[in-house]
């Protein structure tokens, strides 16, 4: 275990300050480390905490002479930059908040959550954001400023309320240097239950709901996390996450602050893997579908490898996952199986945890939802070891999380130190901690009912075991039965199925039905690769889909589900669909969580032909391309019968 960074001053864990005072600590009792790294241009660019206290000061000094106050709310929009979490930073110090979106937002998600919010100021990456919000500006909306951070393509931009950002600085620095006690106000200005960040909920079962979290609320849960060893002092993470998902604040931001992590940003969103192998963090949380992408890629490149590498990391491999298997069942691997696994660390773990930046990982976690049984087995066999985590937008993001010598497969852990939880008589997972919201923005109706009593209904079902471990099951709004009257959560069924590395989203069907169906969306980077290692020709997605070898390999991954499902959920009958489920399509949100009332709507035709007892169906999709435009598909798809 490395030795933690610093010797200076650090935070006590009391939540009774703010996030801005705690990053002034650090840049007094550290000024010299480095807080901020980017990839800019193939150069990691470093800021230090002492200079990133003064851009925060700089930058908050800015807004207030533009005429932001505490009342009001900064809406940031892009990728992550180091300016725009710096944004975010300032307008916290001046007790407001800030917004961060998705960055492929469309204009009618941004227009949503802005006209449910107080936002007349906007911190925008590029000239693409930029241009999102001049089209959105009218009198409904009055964005009054709209700060820009990369100033190329803006030159010839007329319009008054455009301010680049070394200009926002240069006002700024100059105010802190005129204005004798200006910087001290700015530090302790905010209050412990002031806001800190408006997040969006995913917004699964409607539009996303807005949530105000406090200092407070992101401090106490970095606190008890911490205190469950999720992470500690000064290590290095890769903020690559969006910055409007509330695991990036969080971990970014929050802990980032807290615990003088130093934080680096990657070039591009395309350059993530490049730029993980670089630094190799020594905490890392992804969701399954990036840990099964790159398990893909370790399978992908052994297939491609000669026979006798192949051969010598299928002999390591099976031994290591065999002895991680008996450690979760309880029991010792044998002594020779022990020594095996020294050797293979040597010869074929180490450089693969080397290749994809996992060589100094001492917090490896996955969140979100289940993630697939033999995907973590391998991280685990591999000697990454990975953790289950549950959290919430609502709570602050963490909520259990499993020990890292205490795995089981099906659970996500224990609460964690600060977290009481109970299930009520419906079965639903019910929390109450410091780091639970006050309520979602000016919505009193949904926030009286997320709210009773001073405990917060997840909406999760779930249970707890006598010795603590929480299962989660899915979302208890989620609960249908059939016609027959068994009850079960679609969510549940359809994550395990998506463990299958060639399925990449599904929607199960059945409610109020004689039996189960599906419609799949195959994945097509791992099904290509199986195609042509097979000599099977495709022009596109949709060709490759409705590959008859194609469809039969989903009905294998289905054929397995099954095996562990009752025989009255069992599914029945799948189509493997001609397209991705897609955001923009609104049949997904931006975290890729399904929108089931969308699909169930918008795919009609398909789910009547499956209960009909059809073999095939044509069906026309609606599709949203980047330019704006929205075009159709239309493809006779089959409909296969497990």
């Amino acid at each position: 275990m490395p030795p933690e960074k610093g010797t200076g001053q650090r935070w006590d864990f009391n939540a009774d300050t703010n996030l801005v005072q705690i990053l002034a600590t650090n840049a007094a009792g550290i000024p010299d480390q480095i807080a901020l790294r980017e990839k800019d241009r193939g150069i990691w660019q470093q800021t230090t905490w002492a200079e990133w206290l003064e851009l925060v000061l700089s930058c908050a000094a800015g807004l207030e002479e533009l005429g932001f106050t505490g009342k009001d709310g900064l809406l940031v929009l892009g990728d992550n930059r180091p300016n725009l979490y710096t944004g975010m930073l300032a307008a916290a110090s001046l007790a407001g908040h800030a917004m961060p979106v998705y960055p492929d937002a469309t204009g009618d998600e941004i227009r949503h959550v802005l006209t449910h919010a107080d936002v007349r100021f906007v911190l925008a990456e590029d000239q693409e954001q930029v241009d999102k919000i001049l089209e959105l500006r009218d009198a409904t909306l009055p964005l009054e400023r709209i700060i820009y951070d990369d100033p190329r393509g803006l030159g010839a931009y007329e319009d008054s309320g455009l301010v680049s950002w070394q200009k926002l600085i240069v006002q700024g620095t100059a105010r802190l240097k005129n204005e004798p006690g200006l910087r001290e106000q700015l530090i302790a200005r905010a209050k412990p239950d002031d806001a800190l960040v408006f997040i969006h909920s995913s917004g699964t079962t409607g539009r996303p709901k807005g949530v105000v979290l406090s200092h407070r609320n992101v401090l106490s849960g970095v606190a008890n996390a911490y205190k469950a060893k999720a992470f500690g002092f000064g290590e290095e993470v890769l903020a690559y996450l969006p910055m409007a998902w509330v695991g990036d604040f969080a971990t970014t931001v929050g802990a980032g602050i807290a615990l003088q992590f130093t934080v680096n940003i990657p070039e591009r969103p395309e350059t993530v893997l490049h730029n993980l192998r670089e630094i190799a963090p020594t905490f890392y949380l992804a969701a399954p579908r990036s840990w099964d992408n790159m398990l893909t890629m370790v399978q992908v490149r052994m297939e491609d490898s000669t026979w006798l590498k192949k051969t010598i990391y299928d002999f390591f491999m099976e031994r290591a996952i065999s002895n991680e298997r008996l450690k979760l069942d309880g029991k010792s691997p044998t002594w020779v199986n022990r020594v095996l696994r020294v050797i293979g660390e040597q010869v074929v773990f180490a450089p693969i945890k080397d290749q994809f930046g996992l060589s100094r990982l001492r917090h490896a976690f996955t969140g979100g939802e289940a993630i697939g049984e033999d995907t973590f087995v391998f991280y685990r066999a591999l000697g990454v070891k990975l953790r289950q985590l549950y959290g919430q937008t609502e709570s602050s993001a963490f909520n259990a999380m499993q020990d890292v010598e205490e795995v089981r497969l099906h659970t996500v852990g224990r609460p964690l130190p600060g977290v009481e939880t109970k299930i009520n008589d419906d079965g639903e997972i019910l929390i109450r901690s410091g780091r639970v919201f006050k309520g979602y923005y000016k919505q009193e109706d949904a926030t009286a009912k997320a709210l009773v009593d001073g405990w917060l209904h997840t909406g999760d079902a779930g249970y707890l075991e006598p010795d603590g471990h929480l299962v989660v099951l899915g979302r208890l709004s989620d609960v249908v039965h059939t016609a027959k009257g068994e009850r079960y959560i679609p969510n549940y069924i359809e994550n395990r199925l998506k463990f299958s590395p060639y399925i990449k989203d599904v929607a199960v069907l059945g409610a109020g039905r004689d039996t189960l169906g599906a419609i799949v969306c195959i994945d097509m980077e791992p099904v290509g690769h199986w195609a042509e290692l097979r000599g099977i020709s495709y022009m596109s997605y949709a060709d490759l889909s409705q590959r008859i070898e194609v469809i039969e390999l989903v009905a294998l991954a289905v054929q397995k589900l099954n095996t562990t499902l009752p025989d009255a959920l069992k599914i029945r009958h799948f189509v493997s669909l001609h397209k991705e489920f897609d955001a923009d399509d609104g049949e997904i949100t931006r975290t890729r969580k399904l929108r089931r009332n969308v699909v169930e709507e918008r795919y009609a035709p398909i789910i009547d032909a499956i209960y009909a007892g059809e073999k095939s169906v044509t069906m026309k999709a609606r599709v949203a391309y980047e330019s704006g435009e929205v075009g159709v598909l239309e493809r006779l798809l089959t409909i296969k019968e497990v």
